[in-house]
């Protein structure tokens, strides 16, 4: 099994809400989020899939994200806007293009992460 992985950022402020403790305050985070892609095959160019091409993808996903306050976005409307949650939310967004298996990471701190699947 092959594995490639990017890694990109964003800045954002969010609050847990019907949560008790430090969290439902406002605050924000300099989210990292990684993607791992898996295949048992190459492509003829003798790649996974074309590293320039994932990150485009993941930069148009995690756009709307950057700078924002992500309880007020369409997708954090009616869940917060977790590490799990927001990993989740990239990940269904990619899959729509990118049709290989693959790993969605999101750290929030440098001690943080949490992470979604298939």
């Amino acid at each position: 099994m092959y594995e490639i992985k990017v890694t990109d950022e964003f800045s954002g402020a969010h609050r847990l809400r019907n949560y008790k403790g430090k969290c439902e305050s406002l605050h924000g985070h300099n989210w990292r989020v990684k993607i791992n892609i898996y295949s048992s095959i190459l492509n003829v160019h003798g790649m996974v899939m074309d590293f320039k091409e994932l990150k485009k993808h993941l930069k148009k996903v995690l756009a709307p994200l950057d700078h924002a306050y992500l309880n007020g976005l369409a997708c954090f409307k009616k869940k917060n806007p977790t590490s799990e949650n927001i990993a989740k939310f990239v990940h269904e967004k990619l899959s729509r293009t990118i049709k290989k298996k693959m790993k969605v990471s999101v750290r929030e701190t440098g001690t943080s992460e949490a992470c979604f699947y298939d």
